[in-house]
């Protein structure tokens, strides 16, 4: 069952018939379901299947209009083809159509790799680049099979995450973008045409559990692709600002290239640095401008400001451009301060019925403080990339919204002889939004972004 939208529901009554699938799948009967507290629908599920417990992973569809690749199953395949070719992955043991549902095997471990010692971490470290070394060389034709897109020739392989992000970026953007729209086309005209070799990719890579001192298995392969090989160590990198590897960066690049057989190749790790931050942008940038309902509205707001970070970082050195200096922030007194702290007391004093709820809870209480920076600095900052824009295109606006619309359509007519000028001035406009909601628990991720630290 779907809503108007064509996006899954995971109402009681569909949730019913995963459980009755699962039993089915199985030939068991479940004796634990418990929901998995995260932005989209998953349970953990244990199976009695003749006097054994069978501990499986349910995972719904992603809910929202985020999606790249709509449809569950494509994921469901691939992770079988993985699997099939001795990548540690999770085995697939079904997969329901109506809501969609992969029902998998549950991983044991965690994320965390804190409490493991240096040594260990490096051990880790080195089974996790073994492994994607493993994945970079099963054969893209076993992907061709189930659907996947292998491309041809250079340009094509460096673009295929932008060529195919592209669509859902143009059904779903709401506003002007003059910084995607200006990365957009520098990406286009800066492809490392000495990259030929294609190979399948998680793309959205770093995701690996950690149980009894070792790796367990790879997860997650929802935006997985056939294109260039680094990109894996780019996302990889991007992911251990917030989620650290464990062992440095150059020590896993290491390892990759001792079990690979290829050199780590680092302009090309900043180019899909870059192109991995805009196509994250591009996919939220819709519902961060005109969010949907029940849409986990604090992560991505997380998402779209660190991002942003990420792209100017990447730029800056790719196109050898200097980030400005910015002044500090005056502090002032928000309109609204009085009214923020009454809801703020209003939400403390809500009790949450269940982890799930008491997740919302929190995300609305970020929101708040999010809101709240808005309030206090919001206007003065406004106001300041109004002036500025209005300066560089050399004609007043009374607002915001039409600043953003003006400038994008110079960028998409300036040629790369405007580059310096338009970074500069899209680099200032970006910086002071840091500025802003930087110092706020959603915004925390974005200051300790880093371009490829201890590579």
């Amino acid at each position: 069952m779907s809503d108007s939208n064509g996006v899954a529901e995971y109402d009681d009554a569909a949730v019913q018939r995963i459980r009755d699938f699962v039993e089915a799948t199985m030939g068991g009967r479940i004796v634990r379901m418990e929901q998995q507290v995260r932005w989209r629908p998953a349970w953990f599920a244990d199976v009695d299947v003749d006097g054994r417990i069978v501990e499986l992973h349910l995972r719904g569809d992603r809910t929202g209009d985020v999606a790249i690749f709509p449809d569950l199953k494509r994921e469901a395949d691939i992770i079988s083809v993985l699997h099939k070719h001795g990548i540690p992955v999770p085995e697939v043991h079904g997969y329901l159509a109506d809501p969609p549902c992969i029902v998998m095997e549950s991983i044991p471990g965690t994320r965390d790799v804190s409490g493991l010692s240096a040594a260990a971490q490096s051990a880790v470290g080195r089974e996790f680049m073994t492994a994607v070394a493993a994945m970079h060389k099963v054969p893209v034709e076993a992907f061709a099979d189930v659907g996947v897109h292998v491309p041809q020739g250079a340009e094509d392989i460096a673009l295929v995450g932008l060529n195919t992000y592209m669509p859902q970026y143009l059904r779903t953007k709401k506003r002007p973008e003059p910084l995607l729209e200006f990365a957009i086309k520098w990406i286009r005209r800066n492809v490392p045409l000495n990259r030929t070799q294609a190979a399948f990719i998680q793309f959205d890579s770093g995701q690996f559990l950690v149980h009894e001192g070792g790796m367990t298995k790879l997860y997650d392969f929802e935006f997985s692709m056939v294109g260039d090989p680094m990109v894996d160590l780019a996302t990889m990198a991007m992911r251990n600002t917030i989620e650290p590897m464990g062992a440095p960066l150059r020590e896993l690049f290491g390892y990759y290239a001792e079990a690979s057989g290829a050199p780590v190749d680092r302009d090309a790790l900043v180019f899909h640095v870059l192109q991995f931050s805009v196509l994250g942008t591009m996919q939220f940038t819709g519902t961060v401008a005109d969010p949907r309902p029940a849409d986990p509205h604090s992560v991505y707001l997380q998402f779209d400001l660190s991002l942003r970070r990420s792209i100017l970082l990447a730029l800056s050195e790719l196109a050898r451009l200097p980030l400005p200096d910015l002044p500090p922030l005056e502090p002032r007194t928000g309109d609204n301060a009085t009214l923020i702290r009454k809801l703020l007391d209003t939400l403390s004093g809500i009790a949450a019925k269940d982890a799930v709820a008491e997740g919302q809870k929190g995300q609305a209480v970020e929101l708040v403080e999010w809101v709240s920076r808005a309030d206090t600095y919001g206007a003065a900052m406004v106001a300041q990339n109004i002036a500025d824009v209005s300066a560089f295109l050399g004609q007043d606006f009374a607002g915001w919204a039409d600043a953003e619309a003006a400038l994008e359509a110079f960028v998409l007519a300036a040629g790369p002889e405007r580059d310096a000028d338009l970074f500069a001035l899209l680099a200032t406009i970006e910086g002071r939004r840091l500025q802003v909601f930087g110092p706020t628990p959603i915004g925390e991720a974005a200051l300790n972004v880093r371009l490829l630290e201890g590579a």
